[in-house]
């Protein structure tokens, strides 16, 4: 389906039919990334008068309903990524065997992901649900199980949350795979999917605060009357001081104290670095501990200021979580992937850096050096911020949307015909 066939208004058609539309959105709780996908997607259906709601497919499948399931595949998750040799094999085992299997054979996945499909297609059954959204591998492994059972009779739509392509994806069949960058094309062809299953349209992310800034001094301000400290003069834009955003993920992943004190070594007296451990209790504990004699390190923990520190900062420092990364890009502010998790968000930096989106290297030094260029060399960030615009769709879900509406119509005409 041609991008220029999706149409650009929402309920296009003159009875309000469309808005009818009731929509399922599946995630599962392996790190914030899929979840924050998916409500970037669910609020903003709701906000065009769409009925839709979010759920964990892995509460699904367990029979009694509770999420007992989903905080122990969370915990298997997290604990894999820790093990940073571990988790790199794994993902590479894995990519080989998707690869050898394709067209050939069920993964291991799908065949874990088929137990209990009865129990998914009772609740989209009983939810009269008119498409169903995947934004994870599980729930779209799942939704092939019913579809190959003969029991999916509505649109599926899956959205990828990186720039790239997971293992086993090739072992699903939904009826449209949104991706984040046409460039990725060949890619995913080359895995085995046809062109008229893709659509270039973007990763969702909150548009509300991701799409609009608030001024630079306002915003430290606030960040600094959200973190307990006094906004000095020598904060101010006007001092040339210079704000750096480091960030490790929801999960806490890595080791930032080998980048902190790089930065200690080098960056102005009037500098701030705003470090955000997410729920790694362990690494924040440690931080504040080192650099408890240096007021230029901030260290807080797991936040929903994201965005608001990002118009505080000159520099946003991530690892290239997918999410994290189009939010930056969306937030069009530069760039600097520092150490992954191992696998997927190695090809994430990479996308984004021979794009000149963002700047990756795996030496620390490298980093903190890039960082502090792109605070303070003009040319140098404009070249990055304007790469990031002509790469990105800021209007992921409204594109997304434009394409479930499409879906749905057709699939009623077809009912109807």
């Amino acid at each position: 389906m041609p991008e220029s066939e999706i149409p650009r208004t929402f309920g296009a058609n003159n009875t309000g039919e469309l808005h009818r539309m009731k929509i399922l959105i599946l995630s599962a709780n392996t790190g914030e990334g899929h979840n924050s996908c998916g409500k970037a997607l669910l609020n903003a259906m709701v906000a065009h008068g769409i009925e839709a709601e979010m759920k964990d497919i892995l509460s699904i499948s367990k029979p009694n309903g509770t999420s007992n399931n989903s905080r122990a595949v969370s915990k298997a998750y997290v604990g894999s990524t820790r093990g940073f040799n571990i988790f790199s094999k794994i993902y590479s085992l894995a990519m080989w065997v998707s690869r050898h299997l394709n067209g050939h054979r069920h993964s291991p996945i799908y065949w874990v992901n088929k137990l209990y499909w009865r129990r998914l297609w009772h609740f989209i059954e009983d939810g009269g649900y008119d498409a169903v959204v995947s934004v994870h591998l599980f729930s779209a492994e799942k939704l092939t199980a019913l579809k190959r059972e003969g029991k999916l009779h509505i649109p599926s739509v899956f959205v990828m949350t990186d720039y790239t392509i997971h293992p086993f994806l090739n072992d699903t069949e939904l009826d449209c795979y949104v991706l984040p960058h046409k460039d990725l094309f060949p890619l995913w062809i080359g895995d085995g999917f046809k062109q008229e299953q893709l659509q270039a349209l973007g990763i969702p992310v909150d548009e509300d605060l991701f799409r609009h800034r608030i001024e630079k001094d306002e915003a430290r301000r606030q960040v600094a009357e959200a973190l307990g400290f006094e906004m000095q003069e020598q904060d101010s834009t006007a001092k040339k001081s210079r704000w750096y955003l480091v960030m490790s993920g929801s999960m806490g992943f890595g080791n930032m104290s080998f980048l902190l004190k790089e930065f200690r070594e080098h960056i102005r007296p009037n500098s701030r670095v705003i470090c955000v451990c997410g729920r790694n209790e362990h690494n924040l504990n440690v931080i504040k501990h080192q650099f408890a004699d240096d007021y230029r390190i901030c260290p807080v923990g797991y936040t929903d200021k994201i965005a608001l520190m990002m118009d505080a900062c000159d520099v946003v420092m991530t690892k290239p979580g997918g999410i994290s990364t189009t939010e930056s890009i969306v937030k069009n502010i530069p760039l600097v992937h520092t150490a992954p998790i191992p696998g997927i968000e190695d090809e994430n930096a990479k996308f984004c850096h021979e794009r000149n989106m963002s700047f990756y290297s795996e030496k620390t030094e490298e980093q903190a050096a890039a960082a502090i260029r792109l605070a303070n060399d003009t040319e140098y960030r404009e070249k990055m911020m304007k790469a990031q615009r002509e790469n990105y769709h800021p209007d992921a879900c409204e594109r997304i949307i434009e394409l479930v509406e499409k879906l749905v119509l057709k699939n009623r005409q077809n009912n109807n015909g």
